[in-house]
């Protein structure tokens, strides 16, 4: 691959940080007493466990995610959603008004708004009317300031994977942090990137415990990297950024449900294929585009009309017929059995 230089990547107040530290951070071990950090020593009201901040680097959380997903703690962050490692990328790599990114649309929002907060220029190359990338176009398109391209897979809102060989040559062939968002990899039939991690030192894999964990309202999110990147990051977070609360019920949850996660992805599995079946013999579908992901892009004859009915039914769907190659499409999410069978009898009434 191209020579790769992190310090180079990274900017320059960045590399120079001294980051925050705490008086817990010099030392491992158990304390017995804890009068380092202002906290108060004797408890909170009606309560005796929350009055110590959290573990700053979610040690055993991270253990246990170790383990699950076979990912080394040291390449591991974790974050308040996938959206907090998106916003430290952009923070680690990218001077503001000065260097760019590469998005491929039609693909998720944030890659963008989260640019624009921070006045990080986005250079769009639009995937192929297939949803795929074009790795020369891309590259063509990238400059001496291009810090970083970002990679969706399975895509959102198409649904299907980016294929393997592309994203490799661009792996292989740009020198700058290559992102692969794989927010929606545990319903797709590929492995996922982070058994790459040794090969591609500018890699970055987003995953995210909303989707096929079913914790979406507790906001974590993981950033797979080199234990470099990593190292950077971690010294440009916030100090306490996952709650103990949150700590201490993803760890609990996840420790006792982590098999049980697979037997919900089947069943969403299983709907996704009977959605696909009913909703493809409707007069009025004109296409159901491959996905890999927990939900189906669904291209019709008169969508905002069919959006607008549903939204009467009780059922909210997402339009997404202003975005490029998606004209004429809802994007629908597999839900329960009921859910779904709800929707369906509703879509066979409209006229």
């Amino acid at each position: 691959m191209k020579k790769f230089n992190l310090n180079q990547l990274l900017r320059t107040n960045i590399r120079n940080i001294e980051p925050y530290s705490t008086a817990r951070d010099e030392y491992s071990g158990t304390a017995l007493v804890n009068l380092d950090a202002n906290e108060n020593s004797f408890g909170s009201i009606g309560d005796t466990k929350h009055n110590r901040y959290p573990d700053p680097y979610q040690t055993e959380l991270k253990i246990l995610i170790s383990e699950i997903k076979n990912i080394p703690v040291d390449r591991i962050f974790l974050g308040n959603g996938s959206d907090e490692a998106i916003d430290l990328i952009y923070r680690a790599f990218c001077i503001p008004g000065t260097d760019n990114v590469i998005t491929c649309p039609p693909t998720y929002g944030m890659y963008k708004v989260s640019a624009q907060t921070q006045d990080i220029q986005c250079t769009e190359v639009s995937l192929t009317e297939d949803f795929d990338i074009d790795p020369k176009r891309i590259l063509a398109a990238a400059d001496t300031y291009t810090k970083c391209i970002w990679l969706c897979s399975p895509n959102n809102p198409s649904g299907n994977l980016l294929s393997y060989e592309k994203i490799e040559y661009i792996l292989t062939n740009f020198s700058g942090i290559v992102i692969i968002d794989e927010a929606y990899i545990d319903f797709a039939d590929s492995p996922s990137w982070t058994t790459r991690l040794d090969e591609f030192p500018n890699l970055i894999v987003l995953h995210t415990f909303s989707k096929a964990w079913g914790l979406a309202n507790i906001r974590l999110g993981l950033m797979a990297a080199s234990p470099e990147i990593i190292s950077v990051i971690n010294a440009i977070k916030l100090p306490y950024n996952i709650n103990g609360i949150i700590q201490d019920f993803a760890y609990s949850h996840i420790k006792k449900h982590h098999t049980d996660k697979d037997i919900m992805v089947a069943k969403i599995l299983k709907e996704r294929a009977k959605l696909i079946r009913e909703i493809k013999q409707i007069p009025y579908i004109e296409k159901i585009f491959p996905t890999e992901a927990n939900f189906i892009l669904v291209k019709m004859k008169q969508p905002r009309k069919v959006y607008n009915y549903l939204i009467e039914k009780g059922i909210i769907v997402r339009d997404r017929s202003n975005i490029q190659h998606c004209e004429k499409t809802l994007r629908i999410t597999i839900g329960t059995s009921r859910e779904n069978n709800l929707l369906i009898s509703s879509l066979k009434k409209f006229k």
